[in-house]
C-alpha cells in the first residue's frame, strides 16, 4: 500500500519504522529542500511462503510457453487467414511512403512554418526590418514543399507529374528570392553600421 501524506514535511525528519508480526511499515520523508509532500510505505508480510512460489509457481511455466509459441505461431496463422480478413486490411502500392518518411516530410514543412514566423518575429524589432523580405523569401519554397507532400499523398500518381515540375521551379525560385533577402539583410547591417 503507497499512500501520500497530506502535510509537508521537514527534509530533516528521521526515517521512521514501525513493525508488528503481520505488517512491515515505513515512512519515507523526503530528502528534498522543497518540502515535498512525504510518501508513507506498507509492505505486508506473511508467515507463508512467497506468493511467487508455492501454489502460484505452477502457472509460470505454461504462461512462458504460452508466450513462446504466439510468438512462434502468431506470424504463421496471420499469413494463412482467410480472404474476409485480407479485405479490412489497407493495401498501398509499392511506391507508398512508410510511416518515418512521412514523419520526416510533415515535420519538415512544420519547421519551416515556424522558421518563418521566427523570422517575421525577428524582423519586428526596431533596426531589423529587412529580415521580414527574408520571410517572404522562404515562402517559394514551402509552396515547393507542398507539392511534394501532396504528390506523394496521392502515390506519385502519374497524373501529377506537373507537381514534380512545379516543385523544381519553385524551389529555383524559392533559393534566389532568400539569396536576394540575404544580400538585402547584409546591405541594411552593413550601411547600419556606417552610420
Amino acid at each position: 500500500m503507497l499512500s501520500l501524506a497530506s502535510p509537508l514535511y521537514s527534509s530533516n525528519l528521521p526515517l521512521l519504522f514501525s513493525s508488528s508480526t503481520s505488517t512491515t511499515s515505513f515512512s519515507c520523508p523526503p530528502q528534498h529542500p522543497l518540502r515535498l509532500p512525504a510518501v508513507y510505505c506498507s509492505i505486508q508480510t506473511r508467515n507463508t511462503a512467497n506468493h511467487c512460489t508455492g501454489k502460484n509457481q505452477k502457472w509460470i511455466l505454461p504462461l512462458l510457453s504460452a508466450g513462446v509459441a504466439m510468438a512462434l505461431v502468431g506470424p504463421t496463422i496471420a499469413a494463412e487467414s482467410p480472404p474476409l480478413l485480407y479485405s479490412i486490411e489497407l493495401h498501398e502500392p509499392s511506391n507508398a511512403l512508410s510511416l518515418p518518411t512521412w514523419a520526416v516530410h510533415v515535420s519538415s514543412v512544420a519547421e519551416w512554418i515556424i522558421a518563418m514566423a521566427l523570422v517575421w518575429q525577428y524582423g519586428d524589432k526596431p533596426g531589423n526590418e529587412s529580415w521580414k523580405g527574408l520571410s517572404w523569401g522562404m515562402v517559394p519554397l514551402l509552396g515547393g514543399a507542398m507539392c511534394a507532400c501532396t504528390w506523394h499523398f496521392f502515390y506519385n500518381a502519374e497524373s501529377l507529374e506537373v507537381l514534380v515540375a512545379l516543385q523544381a521551379a519553385l524551389t529555383f525560385i524559392g533559393n534566389v528570392t532568400i539569396c536576394i533577402a540575404a544580400f538585402r539583410i547584409y546591405k541594411s547591417q552593413s550601411s547600419s553600421e556606417n552610420i
